[in-house]
């Protein structure tokens, strides 16, 4: 009975966890869902001996330099604040990889009349779940009436964790 009550426990430590990266951040996964790995993190787990970085909310770029209040569709917004995202960690020495907590911030697409989170997501897959960056994150979407200028649809912040 012992040895039954010890293996089950043993079995639910470990149920859904991925193991414990090199940076000692444990990411608790969800079951995958028609044969995919699931989107996001159920959570994460940072040690105490993490460094962690805050990355604030990052608004696309324009789409093109001389038309300044042109930043694309949702996907096209995500893909850029996310490229801003990357540049900002590897400054610091952190990588896509690292990040284990995210907020998107959505504001309404005017030609659908709600936010875009088709858009959100194609542009999130491209940066998690991949070869490059096998990891995904714990995350949050909100809708929000407005951002920081009309024309936005999305800001993105990170926490990311590593290990040094």
């Amino acid at each position: 009975m012992k040895k039954l009550v010890a293996s089950s426990l043993l079995a639910l430590a470990t149920l859904g966890a991925t193991a414990a990266s090199a940076q000692g951040v444990v990411r608790n996964t969800l079951p995958a869902t028609n044969g995919k790995p699931a989107r996001i993190l159920e959570s994460a787990e940072v040690p105490a001996s993490a460094t962690t970085l805050y990355v604030s909310g990052q608004l696309a770029s324009p789409v093109d330099p001389a038309k300044p209040t042109e930043f694309g569709d949702t996907k096209t917004q995500a893909m850029s604040a996310f490229t801003k995202i990357k540049a900002i960690l590897e400054k610091r020495g952190y990588a896509m990889s690292d990040i284990v907590k995210m907020t998107l911030f959505l504001a309404p697409d005017p030609k659908l009349g709600k936010m875009d989170f088709e858009g959100v997501n194609a542009a999130f897959e491209t940066f998690f779940n991949v070869p490059a960056n096998p990891n995904t994150v714990a995350r949050s979407a909100i809708q929000v009436g407005a951002l920081a200028g009309p024309n936005f649809l999305v800001e993105i912040e990170v926490i990311a964790a590593k290990v040094k």
